[in-house]
């Protein structure tokens, strides 16, 4: 059944339960300061860094939503985007899209104003809602954004060019509109990350969310008496969909602003969460601070905290040894997925499996895995080839991107671009990115095995290893080290620090730089490649 009855069941029987919370410890966050108590909808209650929403109330300001954009013309197949930052308006839009059998479109929050309005050609959108924070980079497309669209604006002081969300919810109803949706109708859109060029517009029908909610739901045993943390940005599948298990469940969840490592433990504390998803960086920092003692784990109360699941990018096994050592009582797991699969767990780990750290895991719940070879062959167990994934979670298109689609689409199965192999147990482990892998002298090199065992040495805070023009070997390998705050490191140290790896995997070039990551935690390597390896070419051509 669509998510949508989901939320219309909370409605139900949960009316006056809290769904959501959202939390802001930023005292000058000038979204939160611009919205006043006696404005919000009747039962939601607003305190100082904190709002909250009821099942009911979440549910009514859906409809309001749905009801409007009806009143406007909206119709089923349209497109509607939303570029705002994670706040207690965000879910309840995204259910009213739905609910009109429109298809909802987050954008990337980081986009820029060209971004902006790429994506909103490509997706042909007929609706953009946004927030306060986005005014000036919707503002210089303004002319060209509004030609033919609504610009909804979600704050205070409404710019002439966009019409207000408040004003215009305030007097629609608040029953469900009757709309059928079935699984086979489209339901969203969402954006490739873009780190090999502009983003694609993945298009997915409503089986897809349906199959991701149920399945977080199963994954991770979300009953009713479970609180989630909620960080990452909710444009992006991975935070939507593992909430989307608190929806199956009708339990509560916390938005959370802030990924400081006190800001992250506090909220945990005050709002009694059981289940945190994390990404590296994040569950790095706290460690790194209670080992520094910035943080004590006794001034907090964490009693409660049951699971703590990371996905988005490959774990390090020394990062989760480091956390049991803390954390001894936690479940742990880890998923993976990608956006054109409906965000985490087409491959998931499982609490159970923790002697499998490292892993990836096995087929998550209604899914399929084989890897494969450069002919689409399935290759024995223990080679290396290409991770494919097949479900009821898988895209139904790039939109408007037949080439594209060829390519990683073919016979239900959706060939990831991952690199992988199978253990002899038939747990499935991250080798590489396809695009990542180094070919150095005719040998392939995975990047992600190195990282792993830089990663263990105690002055190293993130590594990413990268292939730099070589004219003798093709190509050579360079890892970027961003070291611990307050320590030393020189080249030498680790270079001896990697004689323990084969000589053709030991690092060529160490360069000591900040290792950006995107909104999801992934290392942006093709920035790094254009950095790095355009500093490398010219400095060739001075010495030559």
């Amino acid at each position: 059944m669509p998510v949508m009855d989901y939320l219309e069941r909370n409605a139900r029987l949960y009316t006056d339960e809290t769904a959501l919370i959202e939390l802001n410890p930023d005292e000058n966050d000038t979204r939160r300061n611009s919205w006043k108590e006696s404005e919000l909808i009747e039962s939601t209650r607003f305190e100082p860094y904190r709002r909250e929403i009821t099942w009911g109330v979440f549910n009514e300001k859906a409809n309001r939503f749905a009801n409007m954009l009806l009143g406007r013309g909206i119709k089923k197949g349209d497109k509607v985007g939303i570029i705002m930052y994670n706040c207690i308006e965000w879910l309840p839009i995204y259910f009213g899209i739905l609910k009109t059998g429109a298809i909802a479109v987050p954008f990337n929050f980081r986009y820029d104003a060209d971004e902006i309005l790429y994506c909103a050609e490509l997706a042909q959108i007929d609706i953009l809602v946004f927030g306060p924070q986005f005014i000036g980079r919707i503002e210089q497309h303004a002319e060209k954004l509004s030609k033919g669209r609504l610009l909804i604006y979600v704050g205070d002081n409404c710019p002439n060019f966009a019409e207000s969300y408040r004003e215009l919810v305030q007097d629609c109803s608040s029953k469900s509109p009757e709309i059928k949706i079935t699984d086979d109708d489209f339901g969203a859109i969402y954006f490739s990350s873009g780190t090999t060029g502009f983003p694609k517009a993945i298009l997915h029908k409503h089986q897809s969310l349906t199959q991701a909610a149920e399945m977080e739901q199963k994954h991770h045993s979300t009953d009713r008496d479970d609180v989630f943390l909620c960080i990452p940005p909710l444009y992006h599948t991975g935070a939507k969909f593992h909430w989307m298990g608190s929806l199956v469940a009708g339990s509560k969840a916390v938005l959370l602003k802030g990924t400081k490592p006190e800001t992250i433990l506090g909220a945990i504390s005050k709002e009694k969460c059981t289940i945190v998803w994390l990404l590296v960086p994040w569950a790095q920092d706290i460690l790194d601070d209670l080992d520094a003692g910035k943080i004590k784990l006794e001034d907090y109360d964490l009693s409660r905290w049951r699971l703590m699941h990371i996905g988005a990018q490959p774990v390090p096994p020394s990062l989760i040894k480091r956390w049991k050592g803390y954390f001894p009582k936690h479940d742990y797991d880890t998923n993976y997925g990608l956006s054109e699969s409906t965000g985490p767990g087409c491959v998931h780990l499982g609490v159970e499996n923790i002697n499998k750290v490292g892993a990836i895991g096995v087929p998550g719940y209604r899914w399929e895995c084989k890897i494969v070879d450069e002919k689409d062959q399935v290759v024995k167990q223990g080679e290396v080839g290409e991770l494919c994934v097949k479900g009821p979670g898988v895209m139904t298109c790039y939109y408007n991107n037949p080439e594209a689609t060829a390519e990683v689409l073919k016979d239900g199965w959706l060939y990831t671009g991952d690199m992988a192999m199978q253990d002899p147990d038939g747990f499935y482990f991250l080798v590489d990115r396809k695009k990542d892998v180094i070919v150095s002298g005719g040998e392939n090199i995975y990047p992600v095995q190195i990282e792993d065992f830089m990663r263990k040495h105690d002055k190293i805070k993130d590594v990413a290893v990268i292939g730099l023009p070589d004219r003798r070997l093709g190509e050579k390998t360079a890892a970027i080290v961003e070291i611990k705050e307050g320590m030393e490191c020189t080249k030498e140290e680790l270079e001896e620090f990697c004689l323990d790896l084969p000589r053709y995997k030991r690092p060529k070039e160490i360069i000591f730089a900040d290792i950006p990551r995107n909104a999801t935690g992934k290392i942006e390597k093709p920035k790094l490649r254009r950095l790095y390896g355009a500093e490398h070419l010219v400095a060739k051509e001075n010495m030559s």
